[in-house]
């Protein structure tokens, strides 16, 4: 007889394996004699006067720790933030660990003491850079007349009113001094690689962490379209607004585009991504005797909305045998986006699992986990959540409405009440979500 409870927890430890980011480092950078390989480069450490390793990001501590291992004594410096909770004791490198979804004053103090390690950085410079999600929020440099206060209203009504990550990052580009190509170009004219783990659909390197390493295809008018979009107008701090209107007009500076002379001398790799992910935990579901199929890597929408769909795929297994026959699985990954209604906590793995249980409810047979890669889920403690068929009507009878506690967002909380809250603790990683749906 099989656990499904205890397969699907397998399985989703079997993904956050596959994201570790030390591994994507090792796997990426070799390093035999005095010849660094970087992907299809080839560089001598030793022919630079430094080497110096910057970055951010959940897994930036990792990240940074591996390439330590590798290059040993040619790192002559570094400095990279993180999340609270996420650093490490590097032997080179410092760690600020700094504020996240929302930025704060220590991520302010972490981007200015990175762009000072690269002041003055010249031709003879190797710049490592490591990026990881959550990037974006711990390398808040405002631009001049915007403050940090400015930044995280802006980054929190941007969480709240629906927008994807690419539309977020738009808009957190372009009032940064660091991110949208930045940090290249305070780089410049030193070699830059940046070894990036993926945490965005499409992998699309000026979305990861907002780009700072890479050209920025988005522009000032873009941003516009999305304050109009969501109606935003009103919601955004003042000199936001203004900020984002001057550009528009020509008065501000656009981020580095495709074919400014700052990208000449920089590599920008993928080291790991959340289609690995899910490739493992379908294996890791195979080996357990589940017919699985990966439905995509690359989901995104409003979290109702995607649940409601993965629920019914699992019912259409229970019904029909399609499209995979009992015992099945069904696993997909990527990053949906939460429309804020009620005042209560929770995120979007947390939502997910709520909304598809409320579909499954009453049914046997239909397990269900999503879950956070980098071990949070919003603004919680936790990476998600786990349920069955039976979940919803057990909560019921002790007194607690799922639709509810859906209407007010607050998933943590009836998790919390059902006990089954998916808690890994930090995992030094992040390349978005992943959801699994064992029907047997």
């Amino acid at each position: 007889m099989k656990n499904p409870r205890l397969d699907i927890r397998e399985i989703f430890d079997a993904g956050l394996k596959a994201a570790d980011p030390g591994e994507a480092i090792r796997r990426a950078v070799k390093l035999t004699g005095k010849r660094l390989v970087i992907g299809d480069r080839e560089y001598d450490p030793g022919a630079f006067d430094r080497v110096v390793v910057v970055g951010a990001g959940k897994a930036a501590a990792s990240m940074a720790s591996a390439l330590e291992g590798i290059l040993g004594s040619y790192i002559t410096e570094g400095m990279i933030t993180t999340k609270y909770g996420y650093g490490l004791a590097l032997n080179v490198v410092s760690v600020t660990e700094a504020g996240h979804p929302i930025p704060d004053e220590s991520g302010v103090r972490g981007s200015e003491r990175i762009l000072g390690l690269l002041e003055g950085a010249g031709e003879r410079d190797l710049v490592l850079c490591v990026i990881s999600g959550g990037g974006s929020a711990l390398l808040p440099m405002p631009v001049s007349g915007i403050s940090l206060y400015d930044k995280q209203k802006t980054t929190q009504a941007l969480l709240d009113c629906g927008a994807d990550i690419h539309e977020i990052n738009t808009i957190r580009k372009h009032i940064s001094g660091i991110k949208g190509g930045r940090l290249a170009e305070a780089a410049f004219p030193a070699t830059l690689v940046a070894l990036i783990l993926s945490d965005v659909t499409g992998d699309d390197l000026d979305v990861i962490a907002s780009g700072p390493t890479v050209p920025d295809r988005s522009t000032f008018r873009g941003c516009m379209e999305i304050v109009d979009k969501y109606d935003l107008g009103e919601k955004l701090p003042l000199p936001v607004i203004a900020y984002l209107k001057s550009g528009v007009q020509g008065r501000e500076p656009e981020t580095p585009k495709p074919g400014d002379r700052v990208f000449d001398r920089t590599l920008a790799l993928v080291t790991g991504s959340c289609a690995l992910s899910v490739s493992s935990a379908k294996q890791k579901a195979v080996e357990l005797g589940y017919n699985a199929i990966i439905l995509s890597s690359c989901i995104e929408g409003e979290t109702r909305d995607v649940a409601k769909v993965h629920a019914a795929i699992a019912k259409e297994i229970q019904k029909s045998g399609n499209p995979v026959s009992i015992p099945g699985g069904v696993i997909s990954g990527g990053e949906t986006t939460v429309t804020i209604r009620g005042d209560g906590l929770g995120g979007r793995n947390m939502e997910f699992v709520l909304a598809a249980a409320m579909e499954i409810d009453g049914l046997g047979g239909i397990t269900l986990l999503s879950g956070g890669t980098d071990g949070t889920d919003g603004p919680t403690d936790a990476a998600g959540a786990i349920a069955d068929g039976t979940t919803v009507q057990a909560a019921r009878g002790r007194g607690y409405d799922a639709a509810r506690y859906l209407r007010n967002n607050d998933s943590y909380h009836f998790f919390e009440a059902t006990g089954d809250l998916l808690m890994t603790g930090p995992t030094m990683t992040n390349v978005m979500d992943l959801r699994i749906f064992l029907v047997t």
